[in-house]
């Protein structure tokens, strides 16, 4: 195995954020380093990490958390750094490069992941959910989970291509060429979602929330107009935006079954809508509106492996900017300020420096 004896030194623990045990918040505590790479794995030495929704739900420990993490665990699943080791049969990465990568470990042999569907594996592994995760110093994964980074990509935004990557996903599985996009949901997914639309070609970009400054960053972010929730009225929205019949495509990022009545009485016939946002509870939906008008309707689950990170790191290098989103930057050892941020929804994306 080849390997950065400098970076790894005569380390035998490593700084780490734990789920050390089934209560609400997180431990930093001095883990044990992971053991060396498989044949086919790598080791990366983290030096960023952000927050992630799903973590906010592991530190409130609800329902989900307590139904899907093991404890105790290191957590986190978005991360940036550079390769410190590999295993013997690793051919396509070396020692010292940088990467990111895909926080879903397909398991390889079920349908989807045999017919080039790894992306919907129903034996999905994820980092920092099912297995040790990136707040922490080091990272082992697999070498078909591993991303390369192209020099112009750092480090900042490198640790947040997992949610863009939900992003880019959701908002370029339908064609977005000179068409009306409604996005449901503000928060950073979706505004990077507003990004990634403009990008694309959209027309005009519609986004609801209940949050006036997350509305605000919508805008800044490329969207035509942001409308709070609460004052909904689909007329004057359109009119505002010279629209004539409906929108074309939606982007339900919010997870709010309000926010899909919506959707789905602001398309147009045929229209087209995604879902990303996980519900609470299960909505009531009438579903006789998206029948009569023809609604093609598609559930959306992380990135493509690995077409989104293509086309997210091509947008990227051609002017996509998602910067905006970074909110604000933390040492690791200050986890507790910037989980607080978070929680307390002041905050869009919170970047965790790994020292």
């Amino acid at each position: 195995m080849a390997t950065d004896t400098q970076s790894l030194q005569t380390h035998t623990t490593m700084k780490s954020l734990v789920k050390a045990k089934a209560a609400e918040g997180l431990w930093l505590q001095n883990s044990a380093l992971p053991d060396s790479p498989k044949s086919t794995e790598v080791m990366i030495r983290v030096r960023k990490a952000a927050i992630c929704g799903t973590d906010s739900h592991i530190w409130r420990w609800d329902e989900w958390a307590q139904q899907t993490i093991p404890v105790p665990m290191i957590v986190g699943h978005e991360y940036a750094g550079e390769i410190v080791e590999i295993g013997s049969e690793v051919t396509n990465y070396g020692v010292g490069q940088r990467v990111s990568g895909e926080g879903h470990i397909p398991c390889g042999q079920c349908r989807n992941c045999q017919g080039g569907q790894a992306h919907v594996c129903s034996k999905t592994i994820g980092v920092g959910v099912n297995r040790a995760g990136a707040f922490a110093e080091y990272l082992v994964i697999p070498e078909s989970n591993v991303r390369p980074l192209p020099d112009s990509v750092d480090d900042d935004i490198a640790a947040i291509l997992d949610p863009l990557g939900n992003a880019v996903h959701t908002a370029l599985f339908y064609d977005l060429v000179g068409e009306d996009v409604l996005i449901t949901g503000a928060g950073p997914i979706g505004c990077m979602a507003v990004a990634v639309c403009k990008h694309a070609g959209a027309r005009n970009i519609v986004i609801t929330d209940q949050n006036p400054e997350r509305l605000k960053l919508a805008e800044k972010m490329g969207a035509t107009l942001g409308v709070l929730a609460s004052q909904w009225d689909k007329k004057a929205v359109m009119a505002q935006v010279e629209m004539q019949e409906g929108f074309d495509v939606g982007l339900e990022m919010s997870g709010a079954k309000p926010a899909l009545d919506t959707m789905i009485e602001a398309m147009m016939t045929n229209g087209k809508i995604a879902l990303l946002g996980l519900f609470g509870d299960a909505p009531v939906v009438d579903l006789n509106k998206a029948i009569i008008k023809g609604l093609n309707v598609k559930g959306i689950y992380g990135r493509k492996m690995y077409e989104t990170w293509h086309k997210m790191l091509a947008m990227l290098q051609t002017g996509l900017d998602v910067s905006p989103i970074i909110s604000h930057r933390f040492d690791l050892e200050d986890y507790e300020k910037a989980f607080e941020v978070v929680l307390n929804g002041q905050a869009n994306k919170v970047i965790l420096n790994i020292r």
